[in-house]
C-alpha cells in the first residue's frame, strides 16, 4: 500500500517537474507550436478532399502544406516592399497634414476660435503621428527580426505538417489522456470544435473575406495606400462589433471632401458589399454551431493582443471560450445563453 503511495507521488513529482521543464523549453516556440495547430483545424477539410484523391497521408499533407506556403508566401513577397512605402508615405503626410480646414469646411463654428482650432490640429498631429510611428516601428522590427521569424514560419509548418497527417492520433491520444467519462469526452469535443470553428471561421475568415472586398472598392476606385488600408480594414473587420466601416467610411468623407465623389461613392458601394458578406456568409458558416458572444470575443482579442501579441486575435477568444466550455461541463450543464449565442 505504502509502496504504490509512493510510486503515485514519484510519478506525479516527476511529471510535474517534465512539465515544467517542457513549458520553459517550448516557450520560445510555443505560439508558432499553436499557431501551426490552429492551421490544421482551418485546413483540415482540405487536407481530407487530397487525401481521398491521392489516398496517401505524407503526399496529402505535402500538398496542402505547400499550397499553405504559396498562400502566405507569395503575397508576403509581393506586397511587403509596398506596404512599407505606403505606411512610410503615410507618416511623412502625417507630418504636414492639414486637419483644420477640412474640419472648418464641415464645422464652420470653429473659424471664430483659432486656439481651439490649434489645439485640435495639434492633437490629431500627435493622434496620427503616434500611430504611423508605431506602424513604421513596427516594419523596422519586422525587417531586422526575419531570421527569427523564419526560424518561427519553419516551427510553424513543421508542426502543421505533422499534425495535419497524424491528426487522428493527436485526437485520440487527447481522449485517452482526458480523466473524463466516454459521454464528457463527446460533449467536450463537440463543444470545443463548434466554438474553435465559430471563432476561426465565424470571425476571422468572414472579418479577412470582408476586408479583401472593401480593399479591393480602394483599388478599383484609386484609393491612395490601399494596400495599408485593405489591411487595417481586414484587422477591423476580424473585430467583432466594429467592422472595416470604420476604416472605409473616413476614407470615403475624406474623399467627398476633396471633392472625388465618384470614387467616394464607388469606395461606399464596395464598403456596403463588406457587410452583406457578413450577413451572407455568417448564417451559411456557422449555422448550428455555437457562437460566443460578441462582447467577449472582442474582449479576447484585445486581451489577446495585449498578451500574445498578433495571434492574439485568435488564441484569446478561445481561451475566453474554453474556459467556458470547462466551467459548463463542471456545471454538467449546456452552455448558458447568457454567455454564447446559437446561430437560428
Amino acid at each position: 500500500m505504502e509502496d504504490g503511495y509512493f510510486n503515485k507521488v514519484a510519478i506525479t513529482v516527476i511529471l510535474a517537474v517534465l512539465a515544467v521543464l517542457s513549458f520553459f523549453l517550448l516557450k520560445p516556440i510555443l505560439m508558432s507550436v499553436i499557431l501551426g495547430f490552429l492551421l490544421v483545424f482551418i485546413l483540415a477539410p482540405v487536407y481530407d478532399f487530397f487525401h481521398k484523391k491521392i489516398k496517401s497521408k505524407n503526399l496529402s499533407s505535402w500538398a496542402v502544406t505547400l499550397l499553405l506556403i504559396i498562400i502566405i508566401a507569395v503575397p508576403l513577397i509581393l506586397l511587403m516592399p509596398t506596404l512599407i512605402n505606403e505606411t512610410i508615405k503615410i507618416f511623412l503626410l502625417a507630418q504636414q497634414a492639414d486637419f483644420i480646414t477640412p474640419l472648418k469646411t464641415i464645422l464652420s463654428s470653429f473659424s471664430s476660435s483659432a486656439e481651439l482650432s490649434a489645439q485640435i490640429d495639434s492633437m490629431l498631429h500627435t493622434f496620427i503621428t503616434n500611430i504611423t510611428a508605431g506602424m513604421v516601428n513596427s516594419m523596422s522590427d519586422f525587417l531586422a527580426n526575419i531570421p527569427n521569424i523564419l526560424l518561427q514560419a519553419t516551427v510553424v509548418l513543421f508542426t502543421f505538417f505533422f499534425v495535419l497527417r497524424d491528426k487522428d492520433e493527436f485526437l485520440e491520444y487527447i481522449r485517452s489522456v482526458l480523466p473524463f467519462s466516454k459521454e464528457i469526452h463527446d460533449r467536450l469535443f463537440k463543444a470545443t470544435r463548434d466554438v474553435t470553428a465559430s471563432v476561426l471561421y465565424g470571425q476571422v475568415i468572414i472579418g479577412l473575406i470582408q476586408g479583401l472586398v472593401a480593399g479591393a472598392g480602394f483599388f478599383l476606385f484609386g484609393v491612395s495606400n490601399s494596400l495599408l488600408f485593405t489591411i487595417l480594414a481586414i484587422l477591423a473587420g476580424i473585430l467583432p462589433i466594429i467592422g472595416p466601416a470604420i476604416v472605409w467610411v473616413p476614407v470615403v468623407v475624406y474623399m467627398l471632401i476633396s471633392g472625388n465623389t465618384f470614387a467616394a461613392i464607388g469606395v461606399t458601394i464596395f464598403g456596403i458589399a463588406s457587410i452583406t458578406v457578413d450577413n451572407f456568409l455568417r448564417p451559411v458558416i456557422v449555422s448550428k454551431r455555437i457562437q460566443m458572444n460578441s462582447l467577449l470575443v472582442l474582449i479576447g482579442m484585445i486581451g489577446g493582443i495585449l498578451l500574445f501579441g498578433l495571434i492574439g486575435f485568435i488564441l484569446g477568444p478561445l481561451i475566453i471560450a474554453y474556459l467556458i466550455i470547462f466551467l459548463e461541463l463542471y456545471r454538467n450543464k449546456k452552455l448558458s445563453g447568457l454567455i454564447t449565442t446559437a446561430e437560428k
